[in-house]
């Protein structure tokens, strides 16, 4: 099964709170993720938790079109737990 993002909820910080199609859910820190170009606006706190889930790629994305993968996050929380 492809992990799928149902609801995303900032916490703080560069972190997020994460609930997958699967009924996996945890915090993601992307503090330490790299930030390519793309990332540049998303970097800045304010605008970071400006993300969203998007209702056809089922990841978080931002307006300026950066996203995560959703298997990238999901490996994400299954490490953490």
């Amino acid at each position: 099964m492809i992990p799928r993002i149902t609801e995303a909820r900032y916490i703080d910080g560069y972190t997020i709170w994460l609930r997958f199609n699967n009924g996996d859910e945890g915090k993601v820190d992307l503090k330490d993720e790299p930030w390519v170009p793309v990332f540049e606006p998303p970097k800045d706190l304010n605008r970071f938790r400006q993300f969203s889930v998007h209702p056809e790629l089922h990841t978080i994305v931002w307006d300026n079109g950066a996203d995560f993968s959703p298997e990238f996050l999901h490996s994400c929380i299954r490490a953490a737990t």
